[in-house]
C-alpha cells in the first residue's frame, strides 16, 4: 500500500489490489469464498483481479496405488499415472474451481478471475503462489481448531498466516455480512505505537477509504496492559497519556487517508492485551479486526502467546486481517 500527502490528506490505493482465495471443497472455504465475492464487489475497479487456487496434496495416489499391479505397469508408470492424475483433476479438481467462481460470481464481483492447481504442501504453495503472482491478499478460511491442537497437527492458515510476509491474511470468522455495498462496516483497529501496528492502522484506513460511503464505524483500541502499568510509572511514562497519544497518531492515519471523523471512535481498556481486544470484538459487533503481528514464527507465538496470534485463534466470528511483516 502506498500513500502521498496532498496538504492535509494522503492520495490512498486501496490496500486489497489483488485477491488470493484458496479453497478445498469444504463448507469453510466456501464461507471463505462468499466473504471474498462480497468484498471483492464492495471495492469495484479497486480490485485488479482474484486467484481461486486449489493446492493437491499427495493424498489422492492411495486410492490409485492399491490397484496398480507394479510387475505389470512398471515400464509405464508414468503414462499412466499422467492419466490418472488427469482424470482425478477434472472429476475433483477442477469443478471445485468452478464452484468457487460461482460464488464469486454470485456476489456481483466484476474482475477477472484466475483458476490455478498446484501440488505439494498447502501452506508452502499458497504462499509461493502469493509471492510470485504479487497477491497483495490472501484470503482464508478458518477450522475451528484450539490454538494448541492447530500448532500440533498443522493448521494450514496458521502456517500460512506465520509465512506469508508480504501479504495481508484475512482469516474468515464463521460470521460473514453478506452485503454488496459494505461487508465489513465495523472495524476494530488495536493499537500500541509500534510499526506493526502502525501497518495494520494504514491498513484499514486505506481500506475504509475505498469503502468510506457504506462504512458503520471505526474503532481505534489501545489496551493499557494492567501487567507493565507500575513499570512504566517508574520509567517516567504515564500510561493514559501514552494511550492518548497512540490512539491520536492512529485516527490522523484514518483522517489523513480521507476517512470522515464521524466514522474513526477511539477507546482505551486496562488489562490483559488479548483478552481486553477480544472482549471489546465481542461486545461491539465488529465484522473486521486489522491487526499487525511482529513476523516471529508459530513456535515462538504458541509459547510466548502473542497478541495477534491469540486473538486469531479466539476470535471466532469476525473476519481478521493479520498484516505482513515486511
Amino acid at each position: 500500500m502506498t500513500g502521498d500527502v496532498e496538504g492535509n490528506t494522503m492520495k490512498v490505493q486501496c490496500p486489497i489490489s489483488k485477491i488470493l482465495l484458496p479453497l478445498d471443497g469444504s463448507e469453510h472455504s466456501k464461507r471463505a469464498a462468499q466473504f471474498a465475492g462480497y468484498l471483492g464487489a464492495s471495492l469495484g475497479e479497486s480490485l485488479g483481479g482474484v486467484g481461486i487456487l486449489r493446492v493437491v496434496t499427495g493424498r489422492y495416489m492411495s486410492s490409485y496405488m492399491a490397484y496398480v499391479d507394479f510387475r505389470a505397469e512398471i515400464l509405464k508408470l508414468s503414462d499412466t499415472f499422467k492419466k490418472f492424475k488427469e482424470r482425478y483433476f477434472e472429476e475433483h479438481i477442477r469443478p471445485s474451481l468452478d464452484e468457487g467462481e460461482n460464488i464469486l460470481r454470485n456476489s456481483e464481483i466484476e474482475v477477472e478471475i484466475e483458476k490455478i492447481i498446484a501440488e505439494g504442501d498447502p501452506a508452502r504453495e499458497i504462499v509461493r503462489i502469493a509471492d510470485e503472482k504479487k497477491f497483495s491478499t490472501i484470503i482464508m478460511a478458518r477450522r475451528g481448531l484450539s490454538e494448541i491442537v492447530e500448532f500440533l497437527i498443522g493448521s494450514v492458515t496458521s502456517k500460512v498466516v506465520h509465512m506469508a510476509t508480504r501479504q495481508a491474511v484475512y482469516v474468515v470468522g464463521r460470521k460473514i455480512l453478506t452485503d454488496r455495498a459494505c461487508p465489513i462496516p465495523a472495524i476494530l483497529v488495536p493499537v500500541d505505537g509500534s510499526s506493526y501496528a502502525r501497518r495494520g492502522a494504514e491498513h484499514a484506513a486505506y481500506l475504509a477509504a475505498a469503502l468510506k460511503y457504506s462504512m458503520r464505524k471505526i474503532t481505534l483500541l489501545r489496551v493499557i496492559n494492567l501487567a507493565r502499568y507500575l513499570e512504566r510509572i517508574k520509567e517516567g511514562i504515564d500510561p493514559e497519556e501514552e494511550a492518548s497519544k497512540i490512539l491520536e497518531e492512529g485516527k490522523n492515519i484514518f483522517l489523513q487517508a480521507g476517512v470522515p471523523e464521524e466514522f474513526v471512535t477511539t477507546r482505551v481498556r486496562v488489562g490483559e492485551p488479548a483478552g481486553e481486544i477480544l472482549k471489546e470484538t465481542n461486545e461491539g459487533d465488529y465484522n473486521l479486526v486489522v491487526m499487525g503481528r511482529k513476523g516471529r514464527t508459530a513456535l515462538k507465538d504458541l509459547i510466548l502467546g502473542g497478541v495477534s496470534s491469540t486473538v486469531l485463534h479466539r476470535c471466532q466470528n469476525p473476519t481478521v486481517a493479520i498484516m505482513s511483516s515486511e
